[in-house]
């Protein structure tokens, strides 16, 4: 793996920003890059003091999918245990907001679909063109587009490989703001500090609890959340909650 950084990390209150950072190659996905942004979402989940990730792309593009450099090369963009791009199989605990500008084709459309909460310039396009390279969206496209969009619109990406405008995406809510060109990251940490405002544990065992619950027997479901939301109300934020409430100011939360 290349030794130098491909991924900038940026700490702004409770939120870690990542930049993708090989705009030469338009943020194609390297294997060095996977590993970087496996090991800050490690140190996002890991620290009390982070309650949101996001993740953007330097130079005016999201990612532009695999380094196909690299796939001809041997490579793949793979970290054991976390997939593509050390994300899209075991995306953090935490919630992680994509700010997308430009592109966010293949894999890069793959990163956007493995995230919480995604905001896009409205000049932005996603797509899914692996069939037309040969290959398949087998990094998260074939199996979270159809939960996040009808049914038939999911199979016309795929099946076209067509680039698909950011406002389109939007009117089938995938994307929940719109921004101007330029200003898809400005508006995408505006949005993680209206979530960071919010008592961490809490969000981090909600975001679970929705991803999870899917696929749970109905008869089952109340129980099966009590894992993750039983150590949220005995928790010291809980308390710091309510305490916060009653004095009429804002809580100090410590992720705890």
């Amino acid at each position: 793996m290349s030794e130098q950084p491909e991924l900038k990390v940026e700490e702004r209150g409770r939120v870690l920003v990542l930049t993708m950072d090989r705009p030469q190659a338009r943020n194609a996905m390297s294997m060095a890059m996977a590993h970087q942004i496996a090991d800050a979402l490690e140190m996002l989940d890991a620290r009390d003091d982070l309650s949101v990730g996001v993740i953007t792309g330097a130079g005016g593009t999201f990612c532009a999918g695999m380094d196909l450099k690299g796939f001809a090369r041997g490579e793949r963009p793979v970290v054991e245990g976390r997939g593509f791009a050390g994300l899209v199989k075991q995306p953090p605990r935490k919630p992680l907001i994509a700010a997308v500008e430009g592109y966010a084709l293949a894999g890069g459309f793959e990163i956007v679909l493995s995230c919480d909460l995604v905001v896009a310039s409205r000049e932005a396009k996603f797509g899914l063109p692996e069939v037309k390279r040969g290959l398949t969206a087998a990094a998260g496209g074939l199996l979270r587009l159809q939960t996040r969009i009808p049914y038939h619109l999911a199979m016309d990406l795929v099946l076209t490989g067509r680039m698909w405008p950011a406002e389109e995406a939007a009117g089938v809510h995938l994307v929940n703001r719109l921004a101007d060109p330029g200003a898809a990251l400005d508006t995408a940490l505006a949005l993680a500090d209206e979530v960071a405002a919010n008592a961490p544990l809490a969000l981090a065992a909600s975001k679970q609890v929705l991803v999870r619950s899917a696929d749970w027997p109905l008869a089952e479901k109340f129980d099966r959340q009590e894992e993750y939301v039983n150590p949220v109300r005995e928790s010291a934020d809980a308390k710091e909650g309510a305490a916060a409430f009653v004095e009429k100011r804002t809580p100090e939360w410590t992720g705890r």
